[in-house]
């Protein structure tokens, strides 16, 4: 914090390195419909999500990753992540050199409906901040799929679990743990299942 009031008007300035960040204080609004949005490019993106990870542990006895504040899960290999404040503005952490796709770590080269699917709920997962519609594409995918390959199914099973748990449906993540189980995935296959990462990763943050 490098500058803090309260009157007439709220305001506050917060640094980290080089970078400077501005917020002030606004009457009347509701954070769940505020969409300001702020992109920060930074040399490196997992430590900085694990500190901001503890913090938000340390303030609020858990990992908020719904509602305001909140902080977006973080996938091996992602480069960018969003931290939602108490009004609903978005700061998105983008590691320099990112590309610019959104369709980072989801099997761009898959044109079968699970690979389209992977792709779809990443970005509303990880760009809208939208949980349920990503699962709702997931469901469809999975429900609807003809002969897949192995590794692609056990992706969307576990981005599937991902969030459910996210969403706190435990009966939806028991049966998807099972089916996930029964798959038997080697050593050098749950390798290939980057989304297994994130649920371990979820599980832990929740505890």
């Amino acid at each position: 914090m490098t500058h803090e009031q309260t009157k007439p008007n709220v305001y506050a300035a917060t640094a980290r390195g080089d970078i400077h960040l501005h917020f002030m204080g606004m009457k009347g609004l509701n954070p769940a419909e505020a969409y300001s949005t702020c992109l920060v490019l930074v040399p490196e993106i997992e430590t900085l999500h694990q500190t901001f990870s503890d913090a938000l542990r340390r303030l609020y006895g858990k990992l908020p990753i719904a509602g305001q504040p909140r902080i977006t899960r973080l996938r091996k290999g992602q480069s960018r992540f969003t931290v939602v404040d108490v009004a609903g503005n978005s700061v998105i952490f983008i590691k320099h050199g990112a590309p610019d796709d959104d369709d980072e770590g989801a099997t761009p080269q898959s044109h079968s409906r699970l690979g389209k699917a992977l792709r779809a709920a990443a970005r509303l997962r990880d760009f809208r901040n939208d949980d349920a519609a990503a699962a709702k594409v997931l469901d469809l995918a999975l429900a609807h799929d003809g002969p897949s390959d192995r590794i692609e199914r056990a992706r969307a099973l576990a981005a599937r679990l991902e969030l459910s748990l996210a969403m706190h449906d435990e009966e939806r993540a028991r049966t998807l743990q099972t089916a996930l189980s029964a798959m038997a995935l080697h050593t050098e296959e749950r390798a290939q299942v980057p989304e297994l990462l994130a649920v371990d990763w979820l599980e832990r943050s929740q505890r």
